[in-house]
């Protein structure tokens, strides 16, 4: 069996940790170069950096940032927001991160996806999908969650598959930062319907929600964000308790 993986998520904004429920009331966390040094230390799997603001504000990724927490890490690092070309995702490897992860871009343009698997390969490349769960219908969500679309979420994540997309990185927006768990039976559902690993985000509140995503919502990775900012959970102990669980982590 694939080792599951734990992934803290810095979302930055004005070149701070930050962290809100649902999308909003952003509070903020601390440093990011502080805090990825930190999980790679204590045993974090990998690192995903998204800058936030960075679509709504119409600009580019803050590539120095980047720079910055790569140097500190020595694990795999994603990084998304406000990544539109080839050429994006090219300054961004350079500058240190090993994935890019792409969101409203890849739905407003979805060829996108097929050149950025064509340029650096599908392993490069994860497809990050906000949705949002409306009168039954999970539905897609653009720029950091405050733009509704009318595309179905499992429509979707099946056609970047089909594009070349390396993983997807699901959130969902009723769960965000509620700390009631994560959307397991949306998750098993696309755990079904692809064939890549699908990171699990939005909602951990507790160590067993992390066991429950990997056991009923067949996730492969788990992302999380406060419950690591504000040492709720700690990596180290996580991990123990899901080795317990007779779920393979790397410890």
């Amino acid at each position: 069996m694939l080792t599951k993986r734990i992934i803290p998520c810095l979302d930055i904004k004005n070149g701070r940790t930050v962290k809100g429920v649902n999308f909003v009331d952003l509070k903020d966390a601390g440093d990011p170069v502080e805090l990825a040094k930190k999980y790679a230390e204590t045993g974090a799997d990998e690192l995903v950096f998204l800058d936030i603001s960075a679509t709504e504000e119409r600009r580019k990724t803050l590539v120095d940032l980047v720079r910055e927490v790569a140097k500190a890490i020595n694990i795999p690092f994603t990084v998304g927001g406000g990544i539109s070309s080839v050429e994006d995702v090219e300054i961004l490897l350079k500058n240190g991160a090993d994935k890019a992860s792409i969101n409203s871009s890849a739905v407003k343009r979805p060829e996108l996806i097929n050149e950025l698997a064509a340029a650096f390969g599908s392993q490069c490349v994860v497809v990050a999908i906000d949705a949002k769960q409306i009168e039954g219908e999970w539905i897609v969500h653009l720029v950091g969650g405050k733009v509704p679309t009318d595309i179905k979420l499992f429509d979707w994540a099946k056609e970047v598959e089909k594009r070349g997309a390396g993983e997807i990185l699901f959130t969902s927006m009723n769960n965000d930062g509620t700390k009631n768990g994560f959307a397991n039976e949306a998750l098993a559902r696309l755990s079904e319907l692809v064939n890549i690993p699908i990171i699990a985000s939005g909602g951990a509140g507790n160590m067993q929600h992390f066991a429950d995503t990997f056991i009923q919502g067949k996730s492969d990775a788990a992302l999380a964000a406060s419950v690591f900012h504000f040492q709720e959970i700690e990596i180290p102990e996580l991990k123990t308790f899901l080795k317990e669980q007779n779920i393979e982590v790397r410890i």
